[in-house]
């Protein structure tokens, strides 16, 4: 189970995709949660993304977010 650390935010679903304005993300807003174009755009999102991990991970730091884990 997560856990917010007081006094900070946690990282909002797919914040980093709207930040950068990245073009699937601006088609999956058009759809409707849960419906088949909804479902066949987060595909391309999960199996198919443009962004590296490490452009995520920049932009976690340079937008301040922290990356922590329980000990």
């Amino acid at each position: 189970m997560e856990k917010s650390i007081p006094g900070y935010i946690d990282y909002a679903k797919r914040e980093f995709c709207k930040a950068i304005k990245c073009p699937v993300q601006n088609c999956l807003d058009k759809e409707e949660p849960g419906s088949a174009g909804h479902d066949d755009i987060r595909k391309i999102c999960k199996e198919g993304c443009m962004h590296s991990t490490h452009e995520f991970h920049s932009w976690l730091i340079n937008a301040g977010y922290l990356v922590v884990r329980p000990e």
